[in-house]
């Protein structure tokens, strides 16, 4: 165990707002689960009576006060232990599995319920293009460390655009004149893509997209958050699988 100078801890905070392959992780749960999986730590910061969760990480183990977690922490209430780790790129592949397209979505919330529905539906591939960074904090927050079990990839519109076509794949989007999503049957593997909360799927994307399905609703509601009709459209395609 170690104590953390200043300039250290002024450095990290550069980097946390500058270098976007930082994770700052500061749930412990997730912290945990995060490190089982593999993620490499660089840093370990806790207060005095949360260290010995983390004493096999001695090395790089620092006992700070909590206004240094606060500093490093985007949690308005801290569980007084920050993990810097460093985050591997997942590289862009074709998907082997059903599989969710978020398209220019940049609430992190609303980005990491969906990732961690798509854990849950089986959907084993996750290609955000054009949205907030996987290493939001907030996102992985949402995502409850889920990010660390499926394959995210980051990717531009116009390259996940050129994929899809050379890759042939089949996409579908909600749209209020679409198939209702009850009544649909997915044959083979499929991708739900999910667009911006205000624009919806990108006209490109749009473009490309095989199938539309709307979800039925009632008293006039015309639309629903984009992580709820995401999860909904998921569950609906993948119900069968938990059969299995």
């Amino acid at each position: 165990m170690q104590k953390a100078n200043i300039n250290l801890i002024k450095d990290l905070k550069k980097q946390k707002r500058q270098n976007s392959y930082l994770l700052f992780l500061d749930n412990i749960k997730i912290i945990k689960d995060s490190l089982q999986k593999g993620v490499k730590p660089l840093y370990i910061f806790a207060e005095s009576d949360k260290a010995y969760l983390f004493e096999d990480y001695s090395n790089i183990l620092y006992i700070v006060e909590r206004k240094v977690i606060e500093q490093l922490s985007d949690s308005k209430t801290p569980q007084g232990v920050v993990c810097i780790a460093e985050y591997l790129p997942h590289i862009v592949g074709k998907p082997k599995t059903n599989y969710l397209i978020i398209d220019g979505l940049q609430d992190p919330g609303n980005v990491g319920s969906l990732i961690r529905t798509a854990c849950a539906c089986g959907f084993e591939y996750v290609y955000l293009v054009d949205s907030v960074k996987v290493t939001n904090s907030k996102l992985i927050r949402s995502s409850v460390g889920t990010i660390f079990n499926i394959k995210v990839m980051e990717l531009s519109r116009n390259d996940f655009i050129k994929l899809a076509k050379q890759w042939k794949l089949d996409l579908l989007k909600a749209d209020m004149h679409g198939v209702n999503i009850f009544d649909f049957s997915a044959k083979d593997i499929v991708g739900v893509v999910v667009g911006n909360e205000g624009q919806g799927v990108s006209k490109e994307i749009s473009s490309i997209c095989e199938t539309s399905v709307s979800i039925p609703m009632k008293n006039n509601v015309e639309s629903l958050n984009a992580s709820v009709s995401g999860s909904i459209i998921m569950y609906e395609i993948s119900k069968n699988n938990f059969n299995q």
